[in-house]
């Protein structure tokens, strides 16, 4: 396949899917309800969740205006994700998709689906029910810019040869099909509320889904996934042009009852929210790493528990030459996992302060657990503090790395890096609470204890 720019392909991209919408309100933002369910029924299914998320990570790695909506949870389901119900095709038809900022490609769950048994055929998007889908032609400049099956050959003699897609994991899942166009629908915010319509939503229409990363518990009750990374064909960047180049989320604690709703929101980020005080509102910068464009990199600068300083090596922090390394923040994946030297040092530090019993065994997967039966007994847990670039501290509360296992046993929600060449990950038990921005045009992300959760 011929190597073409990839500020050249953005360009092409950005031009054909938003022309329609060139002449938009600055002040407009999406919102999308994030959608959530009930916790995992054991800690193993977490871990096994996140061994399949993380396995595709480190696969990808080797080789104005807002929009706002709900983020559901899918905890009740056993799959640790948030989702967000997006609308595509004329009629609209309503699609639950997975929220992952360590991904680019938005796709769906298609009808008919070859190899699809395990989903319920009314979970799929049915684009022959669409009058306005429509496959990319696989000479089209957005067809350069996924993989394809070894299958895939442009016919010079037939004007409709589609774009084919194979978009494969490390632990063999897959998801292919054709990668296609559509209409869909938002509601959007500015001041009142309206609907807008982008007539040319790029995503991959999949025909054939297997493996665990796409048909296991982590995916249950989903259709499809919502790219949110820093790659051409992700959802945030088609609408980055639209609505200013941020996204912002805010992931609320899933165990309250009634659960509070969390949102997406593409543009406008905290300066849309009512947060009062712009001193609680801190910026870090991130990090651009040229052999895995797709993440959000943000720099450690180093780890505190309980106030004292961990004795971690900077480079431990560092992206090397081979692009190995850094510290990435993804709302696919549950649990915080840290480079084995990193969380040696944590681990040791927990061990040493934590002042409530030790379980009488370990859950499995875990290597401290405590007995903590108890609000107050939760806030004698060790405090862990994240120094990151630009000086700000990210501060979690002990609920978002300590997850409770079994009634009336907590367990350390920080696990090691398995892989050598892996980075670090930032998961979404540890953002919960948080607002966060993801602001691609200054390169910066911000956070927020404040305006958590707002409508």
């Amino acid at each position: 396949m011929p190597c073409v720019p990839q500020f050249l392909l953005l360009l092409l991209l950005l031009l054909s899917s938003l022309a329609d919408l060139s002449n938009a309100i600055p002040s407009q933002y999406l919102k999308f309800p994030l959608l959530h369910t009930n916790p995992f029924s054991s800690p193993s299914q977490a871990l096994s969740s996140d061994t399949h998320r993380l396995s595709l990570l480190f696969s990808a790695h080797r080789h104005s205006p807002t929009l706002k909506s709900p983020l559901i949870s899918g905890a009740s389901t056993g799959s640790g994700q948030y989702f967000v119900n997006l609308h595509l095709g004329t009629p609209p038809q309503s699609l639950l998709l997975v929220v992952d900022t360590g991904s680019d490609l938005v796709w769906v769950k298609c009808s008919p689906c070859r190899n699809c048994s395990h989903h319920p055929p009314s979970s799929a998007f049915f684009p022959r029910h669409s009058s306005s889908f429509s496959p990319f032609h696989c000479f089209d400049p957005h067809c350069r810019l996924l993989p394809h099956p070894p299958s895939h050959r442009c016919n010079h003699t037939h004007l409709h040869s589609p774009c084919s897609f194979l978009y494969s994991y490390a632990d063999s899942s897959l998801s292919s099909g054709f990668f296609s166009k559509d209409v869909t629908t938002f509601n959007t915010f500015s001041g009142t509320h309206t609907q807008t319509r982008l007539n040319d939503l790029s995503f991959g229409c999949g025909f054939r889904i297997s493996g665990p990363s796409v048909s296991g518990a982590r995916f249950t009750g989903a259709r499809g996934v919502m790219g949110l990374g820093r790659g051409p064909i992700s959802f945030s960047s088609q609408l980055g042009h639209r609505f200013g180049n941020t996204f912002s989320y805010c992931l609320m604690d899933y165990t309250l009852s009634p659960p509070p709703t969390s949102y997406l929101m593409i543009g406008g980020g905290l300066r849309s929210l009512p947060v009062t005080n712009a001193s609680k509102i801190s910026y870090t910068p991130l990090q651009i790493n040229p052999l895995s464009p797709t993440f959000y990199y943000i720099v450690v600068k180093s780890i505190t528990v309980d106030g004292v300083k961990l004795p971690i090596n900077p480079k431990v922090w560092a992206i090397d030459e081979q692009g190995n390394g850094g510290t990435v923040v993804d709302s696919g994946t549950t649990l915080t996992y840290l480079a084995e030297a990193a969380y040696e040092e944590v681990l040791k530090a927990m061990r040493r302060r934590v002042k409530l019993p030790r379980a009488l065994q370990l859950s499995p997967g875990f290597d401290l657990c405590v007995n903590a039966s108890s609000e107050s007994r939760m806030r004698s847990l060790p405090q862990i503090r994240f120094r990151v670039g630009g000086g700000g501290v990210f501060a979690p509360p002990a609920r978002n790395y300590f997850v409770e296992t079994e009634e009336g046993v907590m367990c350390l929600a920080i696990r090691p890096v398995d892989s050598g060449n892996g980075f670090s990950v930032i998961g979404n038990l540890m953002q919960q609470g948080f607002l966060l921005e993801f602001d691609r045009e200054k390169s910066r992300m911000g956070f927020s204890r404040r305006g958590c959760g707002l409508p």
